[in-house]
């Protein structure tokens, strides 16, 4: 008798994610999750998957979404870093050009 497997969006979101999370630490690599999901379609009963299928496509979704949320987070804060970094390097720059007027030497006068 064939397994029955959950088609619920809880279900199948803990499913994604268990499979991202062994692709990530390294358990399982991409040709190992990929047929991970096949097999796992395959439980699917004929009737469930067109549900089995929306869920998955909206955790898939929702999880790009979160990824590039991610990479614009990191993105702006490396920016930002970036920025004061160069504000920061601007004001040294600054820093070292008025020490080196206030220290030059008087030039001495000549007149007669």
């Amino acid at each position: 008798m064939p397994q029955e497997v959950s088609v619920s969006y809880q279900a199948i979101k803990s499913k994604v994610y268990r499979l991202i999370d062994a692709l990530v630490v390294g358990e399982k690599n991409e040709l190992e999750v990929q047929e991970s999901v096949r097999r796992w379609w395959e439980l699917i009963h004929p009737a469930d998957r067109p549900i089995a299928q929306k869920y998955l496509l909206m955790v898939l979704e929702r999880s790009r979404s979160a990824v590039e949320a991610v990479e614009d987070g990191l993105t702006e804060a490396a920016e930002s870093t970036v920025a004061a970094e160069a504000d920061s390097a601007k004001g040294l720059k600054l820093l070292h050009r008025i020490v080196k007027q206030t220290t030059k030497p008087a030039s001495l006068s000549t007149s007669a």
